[in-house]
């Protein structure tokens, strides 16, 4: 499998079918947990039985799979969920990190609530977009699925929410201001810098019209940081 420009890994579903993070691990030597494909299949299977209601199945988005979704999809609509926050709180050396430069990515964390997007899936698809869902989000087990009411414009359904696993060793419950900054600013791996997946998912909730001011000033405060970095010779920018 060979990488992009500047040594990335663009996601595609072709890369998530082939295993893309089980090599990198294992090419790299990480001391990161990966999940069997029985452990995920089995994830997927109970998430399934715990299906509230019949009818289509729906995911809900609040990050990367916003701009970067992957899966067919039948219909997208703005949603929103309660009891559940937008929150960089997954600390990853895998992805948008390295164990030299460790990046920071969204969960979806307790309380408040989120505004992303809602896929329907197509019921023909289902299966092996949901296999392949799972194989793009469970691979580490950082995350629980749990099915959310989440509000569309035309009333509630219910749908698949990625939301944090807090009992995963790389969950950050707690993070100081500079540690969020200097993980943001600094964070690449293989799929590329953790201050471009912060950038991407502001600027496309923004043109969704579903603007996150947090998410917006923190981005700012990350360009600043990242630009005080380079201006001392520490990043290149």
């Amino acid at each position: 499998m060979d990488p992009g420009e500047g040594g990335m890994f663009p996601l595609t579903r072709e890369r998530i079918a082939a295993g893309w993070i089980r090599e990198i691990a294992q090419r790299a030597g990480l001391p990161v947990r990966i999940l069997s494909d029985e452990e995920i299949d089995a994830s997927l299977r109970a998430t399934l039985e715990a299906r509230p209601e019949e009818g289509p199945v729906r995911v809900f988005a609040y990050g990367s799979l916003i701009w970067n979704p992957t899966v067919r999809y039948r219909d997208r609509q703005i949603a929103c969920i309660s009891g559940y926050r937008r929150r960089f709180c997954l600390r990853t050396i895998l992805g948008r990190g390295s164990p030299e430069r460790p990046g920071l990515m969204l969960g979806l964390d307790h309380g408040g609530s989120c505004r992303g997007v809602v896929y329907t899936l197509a019921e023909e698809d289902c299966e092996e977009e949901l296999r392949l869902l799972w194989r793009r989000e469970m691979v580490t087990g950082a995350y629980r699925p749990r099915w959310l009411r989440a509000r569309v414009p035309n009333g509630m359904v219910s749908a698949i929410a990625f939301t944090i696993e807090r009992r995963h060793e790389r969950y950050c419950r707690e993070l100081s201001d500079s540690e969020m900054l200097d993980m943001l600013a600094t964070g690449e791996g293989p799929l590329g810098r953790a201050c471009d997946y912060l950038y991407d998912t502001a600027r496309h909730l923004r043109t969704l019209g579903i603007p996150d001011r947090q998410l917006e000033e923190l981005a700012e405060r990350v360009r600043r940081r990242r630009a005080e970095l380079a201006a001392a010779g520490v990043l290149a920018d």
